[in-house]
């Protein structure tokens, strides 16, 4: 048995069964799901489990948070499904099935680009490392650059150039590829597609502007030209053509005999691609290009740019739940081609650390609480670096109230950043490394923007939080049921707790809850109710309740004991409806006094078993604890455990 073959049976039974999965694979952190009913996926119960982390939909694919022990965890639970996992990009494919045409249409562009962002992200690190030697006057009072004072760096600035342009130069280059290989058709071909869009022979795409259009290159067909301008860093010039090359050799390879398809099928593909990319579709292409680079620009710098960039910054992590931020990286790449720079990327690196700031206004909230630190401090690190699901799928989202505080940092340091027109070389780390892909003249102001992407989250989180998170979900589950009146009014001391109920107590291991059957709370009893009425197992302090959803209460003994009841499993999830609180925080009770009434009816209805268990969350001075189970108990007289002072 492997170490999670529980989880993955509780995981495979919460998704909806074998039956329910049309694919399943994993990746670094996620297992990844294709549902057939996302519907019977039951996320509540799922993100209750103690393995995981949190849980998104994405792309039709149900993604479950495991963390770093994922592959383990993939393993046990290929074991017990019976099923047999497939590669990411076979999942990806199933998931369209759960998608309509604009999911399917982002989905697409972006694993188009997605195997060419190390390769733009180091393109943009270089560019902003030469503009560091070569544009950054800082020597001798101001006149001079580094380059301009050392041959030695002048040269390396020179070099390094021809990494810069193989990168966005040649960029259509790897459009082409891309496109051809996410599509299944012949790759050479899109390179060969590609390069022809960037040949020396035509004018450079940087030249046009410059060059009248009496001394622009044609070809000469004498009943018409075509003039022979090159596409170098143009993006949807390249998506276009990629595309009809694909179609143009599925085409072909269907109306082809076999024996001639190795001929035909290139040959009229590629032939028939390259007319259309430089007669039809590079035109288009660069229009349409050029309108919505021009339209994000007047956006960014024109009247109303404060108001742009916080309606940007503010919506551009919901953005990233429905994957539309994929589109971003298109109009990055032309703002790029079109401008020189990017005013669009520095606000997404923004939303990623304003996310992760969020968290770290969590994380000290939670410091006591080391279960939530085992996933607020690796998504904190990972946000700050550039990936941001840890951070609000696993922490954000899940208590809501950081993830809108995140929103409000990101759109007030996106205000300062399109006030102040900081613009990226490229497309860098989505974080806080981002700043190495800032033009120089923008570095500082990048750098404010950084401050209020983190502090702004961070205070309003800490407040926010103070205020909404419980006293359990700041401190953890040990030390959440904190006493808050330990003195009593007379001195008794307690040996023994009573049945808290009328029914039938069970082992705790007999709960079909991994957090209490396991004894991640404490050790304690459970019992199968026969009524409706919670009653005190011993004289004690109440010292925790549960304003909102009234499904369980802390009690705090003389002794220092700690004990948690809590009513059912998963009733956190009825809000509090069918259960009312007989008592209220401090108040003193004794052994037998009622402490909260529930309707067992609309816990059933709900769904919910109505165990109820009583927890030993802290035995204070108590020793050698013994619990009586597997027998009837009547509710205040029954002593349900014994233990020594």
């Amino acid at each position: 048995m492997g170490k999670y073959t529980e989880d993955a049976k509780e995981l495979l039974r919460l998704v909806g069964g074998k039956e329910n999965i049309a694919a399943v694979s994993h990746c670094m952190t996620r297992m990844r799901f294709v549902l057939n009913d996302p519907k019977k996926a039951d996320i509540n119960k799922i993100e209750a489990m103690k393995v995981v982390k949190g849980s998104f939909t994405q792309t039709g694919q149900f993604q479950v948070i495991i963390g770093n022990n994922v592959a383990d965890f993939y393993n046990d639970f290929v074991a017990v499904s019976g099923m047999e996992g497939v590669s990411k990009d076979a999942v990806k494919n199933a998931a369209k099935q759960n998608q309509n045409v604009i999911q399917r249409m982002v989905t697409a562009l972006a694993e188009i680009f997605a195997p060419l962002i190390p390769a733009i992200i180091t393109g943009g690190l270089i560019l902003g490392f030469r503009n560091c030697i070569d544009s950054l006057y800082l020597f001798e009072n101001g006149t001079k650059t580094l380059c301009d004072i050392s041959q030695f760096w002048s040269g390396i600035d020179s070099f390094l150039w021809l990494i810069g342009e193989a990168v966005f130069h040649m960029l259509p280059v790897g459009i082409c590829w891309s496109v051809t290989k996410k599509m299944g058709t012949t790759q050479m071909l899109g390179i060969v597609l590609g390069l022809t869009l960037v040949s020396g022979q035509l004018l450079n795409a940087y030249s046009v502007a410059g060059t009248a259009a009496a001394d622009m290159p044609v070809w000469d067909f004498g009943y018409f030209q075509v003039n022979m301008i090159g596409y170098q860093a143009q993006v949807i010039p390249a998506i276009l053509a990629a595309f009809t090359l694909v179609y143009l050799e599925r085409f072909f390879r269907k109306i082809t005999p076999q024996v001639i398809s190795m001929i035909v099928v290139p040959f009229c593909s590629l032939l028939l691609a390259v007319v259309a990319a430089h007669f039809v579709l590079g035109p288009i292409g660069w229009k349409i290009g050029s309108v919505i680079s021009s339209v994000v620009y007047a956006g960014i710098t024109g009247s109303f740019k404060v108001i742009f960039g916080a309606i940007f910054g503010f919506v551009y992590a919901p953005l990233v739940i429905t994957g539309l931020h994929h589109m971003s990286n298109a109009i990055d790449l032309q703002l790029i081609a079109d401008y020189g720079g990017t005013m669009l990327w520095p606000m997404i690196a923004l939303s990623n650390i304003a996310q992760g700031s969020a968290v770290l206004g969590m994380i000290a909230l939670q410091k006591k609480n080391a279960e939530a630190q085992e996933v607020n401090i690796p998504a904190c690190i990972s946000c700050y670096l550039g990936v941001t699901e840890p951070a609000m799928f696993g922490v954000n989202l899940k208590h809501v109230f950081p993830f809108v505080c995140g929103m409000i940092g990101s759109a007030c340091a996106a205000i300062i950043c399109v006030a102040t027109g900081t613009t990226a070389n490229a497309i860098g780390v989505g974080g806080l490394p981002g700043i190495l892909s800032i033009q120089p003249a923008y570095m500082l102001s990048f750098a404010v923007c950084m401050i209020v992407a983190v502090a702004v989250p961070f205070v309003l989180t800490w407040i926010v939080g103070k205020k909404k998170l419980s006293t359990e979900a700041k401190e953890g589950n040990e030390k959440g049921i904190e006493t808050a009146a330990t003195v009593a009014k007379e001195k008794i001391v307690e040996n023994e707790l009573k049945a808290c109920l009328t029914g039938k107590v069970i082992d705790l291991k007999e709960v079909k809850d991994g957090v209490f059957s396991e004894g991640v709370l404490g050790e304690g009893i459970a019992i199968i109710p026969e009524e409706n009425v919670l009653y005190s197992p011993a004289n004690a302090t109440v010292s925790a309740v549960m304003e909102d959803t009234r499904h369980a209460c802390g009690l705090t003994l003389e002794n220092g004991m700690e004990l948690l009841l809590h009513i059912g499993i998963d009733t956190v999830n009825m809000k509090g409806d069918g259960f009312e609180y007989l008592v209220s925080k401090d108040q003193q009770v004794s052994a037998g006094t009622p402490l909260i009434r529930f309707d067992r009816n609309k816990i059933k209805a709900a769904g919910h078993p109505d165990t109820t268990m009583c927890i030993v969350s802290n035995p204070g001075n108590a020793k050698n604890i013994r619990y009586f189970t597997n027998r009837n108990c009547e509710a205040g007289k029954t002593v349900v455990a014994e233990f020594n002072l």
